[in-house]
């Protein structure tokens, strides 16, 4: 981690424990879009999906990949409202997202909506990146599964 980032780590730190410093504010941000990305990264690792999410949205005003991050972090909260706009933004900003495609089409296979849709867009995962086709390959067969057994 930089020194800089160590810093910045520092201060939220120290705000967030209740101490009575004078009241600090930042007119650039110090941390890049990547590092916003890799903190929030961390954050979710921790299970802190708040703290993700606010640097996942820092990253997404540079980074069109953080769309996808978020949209994931929205899932894990069970904010699927929230998870579908994220991903579908991670589609239009990067049509080749073949992960952002596979996780929009499970969470469709979740809620059991749109169970075509969520066929589509596993098959065009696969289309896009056939290496990862034990887990999007997985996706698909799971929707015509659940599809075979609500219309059979």
């Amino acid at each position: 981690m930089t020194k800089l980032l160590l810093n910045f780590l520092l201060f939220l730190t120290l705000l967030s424990s209740g101490c009575s410093f004078p009241k600090i504010i930042i007119l650039k941000d110090p941390l890049t879009p990547e590092e916003h990305l890799n903190l929030g990264v961390a954050y979710e690792r921790r299970e802190e999906l708040d703290q993700a999410i606010r640097e996942y949205q820092l990253a997404a005003k540079k980074l069109p990949i953080a769309f996808f991050y978020l949209g994931n972090a929205y899932f894990l909260k069970n904010d699927w409202d929230q998870a579908e706009i994220n991903f579908k933004k991670a589609i239009k900003k990067d049509a080749k997202n073949a992960a952002a495609h596979n996780n929009l089409a499970w969470l469709y296979y979740q809620r059991g909506k749109d169970l075509d849709q969520a066929e589509a867009l596993a098959q065009k995962a696969l289309e896009l990146d056939p290496s990862k086709s034990s887990n999007y390959g997985d996706t698909l067969e799971k929707i015509r599964e659940k599809k075979r057994a609500t219309h059979p």
